[in-house]
């Protein structure tokens, strides 16, 4: 069975993190600058939230919070909810499914960040997991 680690081995382990002190407008422009969905927030290499797309949207454009002045603890989600590298990639598509969120933070048992995972990436997983058995069996009825 697939593996999150497995995930993080063929994207890389790369992840854009920021401190919770960040202003909301810089944290916004990193995403976009990156062209991602969320950012791990660390303070002192020990993971205490996320700030996400759906975290700018509801707690401050909504809220009218304003993103050049308060910073990211005052509106990210401190509730983290994480995978683990050994995690099977079904179990963590439960998670994201169950608890209504797109990125998990990877963390091994002493809280280490490994990576960030998003519920597109175990769909990209599973679609060239697709084509794969497509492959093969097109080979296996037709020949090379």
């Amino acid at each position: 069975m697939a593996t999150v680690g497995n995930i993080l081995a063929d994207k890389g382990d790369t992840v854009m993190t920021i401190a919770s002190s960040t202003t909301i407008l810089d944290a916004a422009k990193k995403m976009n600058e990156h062209g991602i969905g969320a950012l791990v927030v660390e303070d002192d290499t020990k993971v205490v939230g996320i700030f996400t797309e759906r975290d700018v949207l509801r707690r401050v454009v909504a809220m009218g919070v304003q993103p050049d002045v308060a910073c990211v603890s005052e509106v990210m989600t401190d509730e983290v909810i994480c995978a683990r590298p050994e995690m099977d990639l079904e179990e963590a598509r439960g998670i994201c499914m169950k608890r209504r969120v797109r990125h998990l933070p990877v963390l091994d048992e002493a809280g280490k960040l490994h990576g960030l995972i998003s519920i597109g990436d175990l769909n990209a997983w599973d679609l060239s997991g697709h084509k794969r058995t497509i492959h093969y069996l097109h080979e296996y009825l037709y020949g090379t």
